[in-house]
């Protein structure tokens, strides 16, 4: 079978891995996250091998090249060769990551911010000790 001249964005996607259904697909390009050679786009938009697409996945942004289309969804390793990312992308991509690990987001840690029930527990038992617990018993 020969593989198709143009595809649906949503569809191409979805075969390579970018997001887990088409809906999901649909609803960000929606949402004006993704752009077709630097152009906003609707879900049917046709693309060829040759164009350029950028995403925006939450804080994360990637241009990527399209190299091939599939109409099928694969396995990971057969759907990385349909694209191409940019080496400004990777680059992008790498100090975004080395900022987070330098400087983390407050509260990304279970150990910052408010405490569970079980952490509260542990607090007030090393704090007050159990014997000095208050006690409606008449001693």
């Amino acid at each position: 079978m020969t593989p198709p001249d143009t595809l649906r964005l949503d569809k191409w996607l979805w075969s390579a891995r970018f997001f887990k259904t088409r809906s999901l697909a649909v609803e960000e390009i929606g949402k004006g996250r993704i752009q077709v050679n630097d152009a906003a786009a609707k879900p049917s938009r046709d693309i060829r091998p040759g164009d350029t697409i950028a995403i925006r996945q939450g804080a994360l942004s990637r241009t990527v090249l399209v190299l091939g289309l599939s109409a099928q969804r694969g396995p990971a390793p057969v759907a990385q060769k349909l694209y191409e990312e940019t080496p400004e992308s990777l680059a992008a991509r790498a100090a975004w990551v080395e900022s987070q690990r330098l400087a983390p987001e407050p509260g990304a840690g279970r150990m910052q911010g408010r405490p569970t029930k079980r952490d509260r527990r542990a607090i007030d038992h090393s704090a007050s000790g159990w014997g000095e617990r208050w006690s409606a018993s008449v001693d």
